[in-house]
């Protein structure tokens, strides 16, 4: 199975607890591809994750299946060159968007499920990762809250990027990935590579259950630890990560991967 996290520095424990929660459940190899860069963006220094993370995480889920690797590629240089020069400054680090260069990277095979840092998985995903995606170039799970405000209200076909089977081949193709970095470096969005992706990928729309993004219910099998909104006693938005173990606890009652968080 391959899989593939994105980030800087700042996620790297993220990563670490996401992969050790696909390790859980599942029985076959893991092919991990890490994407990373440094880089200063509005005056905030990011330090790519180091090599030492990558071969710390490898021996442990060589634990489980000695053939699993996890192979940490710093494209610097590459993001460098293509900067997504409208959306440097949203609220969303521009790290988030290394994703859109995984067509440039030879070694990314051809079917490769792609995992935000704060999704944990908690059942067998083969499921997803074996779905049929011969048609599309991306599938994944309407996003909770965009599906109203940028999406197709009747056909809820606004996807959230934090879970998606990228079918790479189709992708290298079509050009994709190459169309979205270009939209991105030269119009402001509040979710840029998510909304580069719905406005040009051929999508294949998947059950809610492989992308969580409100409370776990008994089918869930990725939980997404999205920002949500409280009513009260005022309108707010909540966030709560996976490696903050007491919120995850006091806030959102959530014990079930104490195992892997401890």
């Amino acid at each position: 199975m391959n899989i593939l996290f994105c980030g800087d520095e700042n996620v790297a424990n993220g990563i670490k607890l996401s992969a050790l929660s696909l390790s859980k459940h599942t029985d076959k190899t893991l092919n991990i591809y890490i994407f990373t860069a440094g880089m200063e963006t509005a005056g905030v220094i990011h330090n790519p994750i180091p090599q030492v993370f990558a071969k710390k995480l490898e021996d442990i889920i060589k634990c489980k299946d000695e053939n699993s690797t996890v192979t940490l590629l710093d494209i610097s240089d590459i993001f460098g060159s293509y900067l997504p020069k409208a959306n440097m400054d949203t609220r969303f680090t521009p790290f988030c968007m290394l994703r859109l260069f995984a067509d440039m990277v030879e070694i990314i095979p051809d079917r490769i499920l792609y995992l935000d840092a704060d999704v944990l998985c908690r059942k067998s995903f083969s499921e997803i990762y074996d779905c049929d995606i011969d048609n599309a170039e991306i599938a994944g799970v309407p996003d909770r809250y965009g599906k109203w405000f940028f999406g197709n209200v009747l056909k809820h076909d606004y996807l959230n990027s934090g879970v998606l089977v990228m079918n790479m081949k189709n992708i290298r193709m079509s050009g994709l990935f190459e169309k979205c970095r270009a939209l991105c470096a030269d119009k402001k969005m509040f979710m840029p590579d998510q909304t580069a992706l719905n406005k040009l990928a051929i999508k294949k729309k998947l059950p809610r259950k492989f992308n969580e993004q409100g409370k776990i219910r008994k089918e869930t099998v990725f939980k997404h630890f999205t920002t949500y909104f409280e009513f009260f006693p005022y309108f707010h938005a909540v966030t709560v990560k996976p490696w903050d173990v007491d919120r995850l606890h006091s806030k959102l009652g959530i014990y079930e991967f104490d195992d892997i968080v401890d």
